[in-house]
């Protein structure tokens, strides 16, 4: 059983089922098999996976699901987002080469790209997430590929990709796009310009913060084998838990986003109306410097964005942070808890285009399934105490 083509990605997302054998299923079965047997010589040296980190029916179908949610014809999956994330820009350069990546980075990537690239013979170097197709400027004659995140990663900066895609595709320079924040259903980079898009789908696609995976997207059989030869010499390969638990939270990302969206966007409306917010960064929000660009390329929101605290010494930082009974203090993001972190430590910026001249310490919130006014008590009291002390 399957949906046609033209059902909505959401349908298509629940009724997707990969080739299984006997029978069907309403979830796939996850084999936990290193090895593979074969009653032939010719079976087992043949085109199908014969080893078990290759993947087999649950992978199948979370590739299938991914390819639906992205807009792709080929996926490849990761054990989590980091591994997608250098698995995707690792196919697209090579010694001697260039490769310009933005400055809102998720963090390891950026050091990725920093570091592990130069061992690796390639020079990268940042750009500001806003230069558009000014980006042209940067281009050298060894220029291979650029990384983009948008919104970016701590700072939720919007790239505009199709302006950066046609300036990109007149010298053949691939672009990859880290699509986590736009979950696919969202944002397609693929249809946008970007040659491959990549997920952590620890974060929503998972979306209960109990696994790791990532994935990575492309609609070009020749970028596909790339990213599988790539993917094959490091030894890349997602665990069947996992990949079951993302096909799990797959079938409810629509559902799920639209709650973290709605409650993100309530809880970012009152925080611009607190006294002790200097500013909220959210991209649906009107006040977002690119808002008119998210308006244009993306289909909604979630519940991932920031705000800066105005100046307050770090002991009533520090007692915020104990008054809050909520929200967590804690990484990643897409669950169904909400959380809170200060960010300023994790910043690694060229200081191009975000500098630490603001008022007080940026925040990043993930707003996750509890009742909006409960989180708001949490915040009020975490403000009580930050203006008591």
């Amino acid at each position: 059983m399957s949906a046609n083509d033209d059902a909505a990605p959401e349908t298509r997302l629940i009724h997707t089922r990969a080739e299984r054998l006997g029978r069907v299923t309403v979830n796939p079965p996850v084999e936990r098999a290193s090895t593979v047997l074969f009653r032939t010589e010719a079976a087992l040296y043949g085109p199908k996976p014969t080893y078990g980190r290759m993947g087999l029916t649950v992978h199948r179908e979370l590739e299938a699901a991914m390819c639906i949610l992205e807009g792709a014809r080929h996926t490849r999956l990761a054990s989590n987002g980091l591994q997608a994330c250098a698995l995707g820009i690792a196919s697209v350069v090579e010694a001697g080469g260039h490769l310009l990546f933005t400055d809102s980075a998720y963090g390891p990537t950026a050091r990725f790209c920093e570091k592990r690239l130069k061992t690796m013979g390639v020079e990268a170097e940042r750009f500001n997430p806003r230069i558009g197709a000014g980006i042209e400027r940067l281009f050298r004659e060894n220029t291979q590929a650029i990384l983009l995140e948008s919104p970016g990663s701590l700072t939720f900066e919007i790239s505009d990709l199709p302006a950066i895609a046609e300036v990109a595709k007149k010298r053949g320079i691939r672009i990859v796009c880290d699509n986590t924040w736009g979950a696919g259903l969202h944002y397609q980079p693929l249809a946008l310009g970007a040659d491959i898009s990549v997920q952590a789908l620890t974060k929503y696609v998972v979306g209960h913060s109990d696994a790791f995976g990532g994935a990575v997207m492309t609609n070009e059989l020749s970028l596909a084998n790339k990213v599988a030869n790539c993917s094959e010499d490091w030894g890349i390969g997602l665990a069947p838990d996992d990949a079951y638990l993302a096909i799990r939270g797959i079938r409810s990302l629509k559902t799920r986003l639209k709650a973290h969206e709605a409650a993100g966007l309530e809880l970012a409306r009152w925080l611009e109306t607190r006294p002790e917010v200097a500013s909220v960064i959210h991209p649906a929000l009107p006040s977002h410097p690119d808002h008119a660009l998210w308006k244009r390329d993306f289909t909604g929101a979630n519940g991932l964005f920031a705000f800066v605290l105005k100046d307050y010494p770090a002991e009533a930082k520090k007692r915020f942070f104990e008054a809050l009974s909520l929200f967590g203090m804690g990484f990643s993001w897409g669950g169904f808890e909400s959380l809170i972190i200060p960010c300023d430590d994790q910043l690694t910026r060229s200081g191009t285009c975000w500098t630490r001249q603001k008022p007080g310490e940026l925040m990043r919130v993930h707003v996750g399934l509890e009742a909006v006014s409960d989180l708001k008590a949490d915040l009020e009291a975490g403000f009580a105490a930050l203006n008591a002390a």
